[in-house]
Parts: structure tokens; sequence; C-alpha cells
């Protein structure tokens, strides 16, 4: 460790996990300008990471995501359910959008992506151990993605086809919609099987069950 690390008790212990050797041992020279953040120990696996987390006390944990055996997901739910004092930051090449929600599921308190510039990783470091989350642009992306609900069922009906769907309602057969309509039986017979695609059904009834749980049609 660098003579300028104070070691003083305001200095932020951090724990790297990872399977590649590399970056474990990259990580002690990264943090050797900065002298509230000093890196206890490296662990190269989940199961390590919680005998290291027993045996060194680290304030905040460098998490790959990926790695053999117990993978950081796993890791991170049992860091924080032994040890909700340890806070975990993913830090991983690979970006997913259910990797993303996964991790933040378990309770890391940020994603970022490896190559991050060390000055903004020391920042999510001293944020982490603050208590604050700090997300890479693509995993705040994911999130925001998953709590936007999904289309409704029949969104996508266009104009036509609610008019169809109203008189298939009501009992109409093809020839007495497309009379109705002033259509051609072929382009009600279009509109129906487009009905049924869009609503996930096979036949007459269970579009018109479906109309009408879903207040697709007037009631």
């Amino acid at each position: 460790m660098s003579e300028l690390n104070k070691h003083g008790p305001d200095t932020i212990r951090v724990l790297t996990v990872d399977d590649h050797e590399m970056v474990r041992q990259g990580m002690d020279f990264l943090f050797l300008p900065y002298e509230d953040i000093e890196v206890v120990g490296a662990a190269h696996d989940g199961q390590e990471a919680l005998r290291l987390c027993e045996e060194l006390n680290p304030d905040v944990i460098l998490m790959d995501m990926i790695m053999p055996g117990m993978d950081g997901v796993a890791a991170t739910q049992a860091v924080r359910q032994q040890y909700p004092q340890v806070q975990v930051l993913a830090l991983t090449s690979f970006y997913d959008e259910d990797l993303v929600r996964r991790a933040m599921q378990a309770g890391a308190i940020g994603y970022l992506l490896k190559g991050v510039p060390i000055v903004e990783l020391a920042q999510a470091i001293r944020a982490a151990h603050a208590g604050r989350p700090t997300l890479a642009v693509e995993a705040m992306q994911a999130l925001v993605k998953a709590t936007q609900p999904g289309p409704k069922l029949g969104d996508d009906l266009s104009r036509r086809e609610r008019e169809v769907l109203v008189l298939l309602v009501e009992g109409l057969s093809n020839d007495e919609i497309a009379e109705q309509m002033v259509i051609s039986p072929a382009t009600v017979k279009s509109h129906v099987r487009h009905i049924y695609a869009k609503l996930l059904v096979a036949n007459r009834a269970e579009a018109a069950a479906i109309a009408v749980k879903n207040n697709l049609v007037p009631t």
C-alpha cells in the first residue's frame, strides 16, 4: 500500500471481487493516489468474498457479476444479508438489462461498467459508503425501462379493427359486419384475423370475452 494512505478512521476499506487476477492486482495500484480509499483485500469469487468480509470488515465491495461458482448476484445478496453494513458496487464488463435488475434487487447500491474512469469509480465508492447510489447510464436506462408499464392488450388495434371488434362482440357474422360497414367480406376476414393475433385468441368467442374483460368495447 502507498504511504499516501492514512489508514485512519475515515479511510474507506474496499474489497475487490473478480475472477480475473489482473483486475484484482490492478485495483491496489489504481487507488494509490487516494488517501481516503484503501483496498484491503481481493477475492476471486463470491464464496471467498463472504469469508473475507468476516476477516477484513470492508466498507464497500467492488463486485464483478459474472464469475464461476457463486456469481456476483448471489454473492451480493449473501453479503447484504449477512453483513448489511457493507455496501456493494457492481463493477462488470457486461451490460444486460436483466443482470442490472437482478443486481439491484440483490442489494447492490450501484452498477458500473469496467473501464469507468478511476476518478468516477472513486466517487462511486465514496457515494456508496455514504449510502448514495451510483448507476452507469446504461443501468439507469434499464431500471427506468423496467418501471415503465408495458402496452395493454388491445392497444395496438387499429380504429377499423376496433369497429369490427364491436360488431363481432354483438354477435354479427363476417358477412353482416361487411354489410354494415360497407366493406367486402374479405376485408372483414382480414380484420378479424388481425384481431385474433393482437388479442392472442383463436376464435370469435375468445375475442369477444377478452374484449369485454379488458374494456375494449363499449358496454
